[in-house]
């Protein structure tokens, strides 16, 4: 399974799903995009092996991605401080993956019907939903 975690700005949403998810399913072909170079720089810290950086690199992974994680601001045009262009919006929310979408609040969107939770949880969350996408 191609499970592609996208994140922009310092990284640090990335940086800690991407080891959550290389501590939980290490076999599976796990690849981090930055939508700068700092981003990506921090994810890779995670101790991940794939990482690219840029519009391109989001439009080339999402073709193939089984499985998308990222904050909710990457379906967003104009997000993330403008970092998410509306290629990388439009390659992420017409990809044939499904989405595991973090529902962070800083990119000036907020989800009806989401209770405030901490970082930690959301991101316990998405990767439980990710373990039952994986796991049937």
């Amino acid at each position: 399974m191609k499970i592609l975690i996208i994140d922009g700005q310092g990284g640090n949403i990335g940086r800690q799903l991407t080891r959550l998810v290389l501590d939980r399913y290490p076999r599976h072909d796990i690849i981090v995009v930055g939508t700068n170079s700092l981003a990506t720089g921090n994810m890779l810290k995670s101790g991940v092996q794939k990482a690219a950086t840029g519009e391109n690199a989001v439009i080339v992974n999402c073709r193939d991605a089984d499985v998308i994680l990222g904050p909710v601001g990457i379906v967003i045009a104009d997000s993330l401080l403008g970092e998410v262009t509306p290629a990388m919006a439009h390659a992420v929310g017409s990809s044939r993956a499904r989405r595991i979408l973090i529902p962070i609040s800083k990119c000036d969107t907020m989800v009806a019907g989401v209770r405030q939770q901490t970082l930690g949880d959301l991101l316990e969350d998405a990767v439980e939903q990710l373990g039952s996408l994986i796991d049937g």
